[in-house]
């Protein structure tokens, strides 16, 4: 064996490597007609927000997936868990075997709307991209994580980013990096998102669902300008009604943070989770309270954007 080979085998860490990923909402969701593959077409602005996950991987001589936090023993652990068809679908790509310890540290709460799910497969694609040494990069990891969900790819990248397609062809914004003040309130429960896009055909065919969202060229250029008012006119989520229709109790959810002084009140994504923009950090406190005060949500935390994506350390 050569040099070369040996410097190769000393890259590859013996473990554990730590990423930690974050949460996304959407500050544009525009939802168009049922595709023939069932998906629909969108046009969305995705958003990392600061509220994380975290996969650790180790070496192993077989694919595990513990966890610890929310979701314990409501998460599947086997191969329906989106971390581990990561995980195989990394191995396949690379032709190296399925083989590592995973243990996941979760906080994004399940079906809510935060693409919880698919951050953590974000994170294990970085995470044993580097604990085997395939070295694909950023790009080619999206390829691989588009063919397994909607919202993974952008995860991989966070920031704020435009999400066309089914929402896996993912273009960064290039807007001036402004940090966004938020609050994010978790409902008892989570919503299906199959439901929730189901329930949306429904209202638009018996014509009760609001007017379908413009393009997203006005939250573009709210982003631009910087100034917390001026985007929170520009929000915007085509599956709001359908997730409150689900679930009526969002509707008191999102009134109590407009009457809090909220700036915008909005739901996450396909729900339950709303979220409440702030003009800062001190404005996003005193709304975070007056949601707690009200009893309506399992809890709220305070939370800031854009962050980066899937990242070891």
């Amino acid at each position: 064996m050569g040099d070369g080979d040996d410097d190769d085998l000393a890259a590859v860490p013996s473990g554990p490597v730590r990423v930690r990923v974050p949460a996304k909402i959407n500050l544009h969701l525009g939802v168009g007609p049922a595709r023939p593959d069932g998906y629909h077409e969108l046009h969305t602005v995705y958003h990392a927000i600061s509220l994380y996950d975290e996969i650790t991987a180790r070496p192993g001589d077989t694919l595990t997936l513990t966890m610890q936090g929310l979701g314990v023993g409501e998460l599947a652990l086997d191969d329906s868990n989106l971390v581990i068809r990561a995980a195989n679908a990394l191995a396949a790509t690379a032709k190296v075997p399925a083989q590592a310890r995973l243990h996941l540290r979760k906080q994004i709460p399940l079906a809510g709307g935060l693409a919880g799910g698919s951050a953590d497969a974000a994170a294990t694609l970085v995470a044993l991209d580097t604990l085997w040494g395939t070295n694909l990069g950023r790009d080619e990891l999206a390829r691989i994580a588009a063919t397994l969900g909607s919202d993974i790819p952008f995860l991989l990248y966070g920031g704020t980013a435009l999400g066309t397609g089914r929402g896996e062809a993912v273009s960064p914004v290039l807007a001036r990096a402004n940090r966004w003040s938020w609050v994010v309130a978790f409902a008892d429960g989570g919503l299906s998102t199959p439901k929730v896009y189901g329930e949306l055909d429904r209202l638009r065919a018996e014509g009760r669902a609001p007017a379908p969202l413009g393009s997203s060229d006005e939250l573009l250029s709210a982003l631009r300008q910087r100034d917390p008012a001026v985007l929170a006119e520009a929000l915007g989520n085509d599956l709001q009604a359908a997730a409150i229709s689900l679930r009526p109790q969002l509707a008191e959810t999102l009134a109590v943070g407009d009457k809090a002084g909220a700036l915008a009140s909005l739901v996450s994504g396909s729900g339950p989770t709303c979220v409440f923009l702030a003009r800062d950090d001190a404005h996003g406190a005193d709304v975070a309270a007056a949601l707690t005060e009200s009893g309506l949500c399992r809890g709220v935390q305070l939370a800031h954007g854009p962050v980066h994506g899937a990242r070891i350390g």
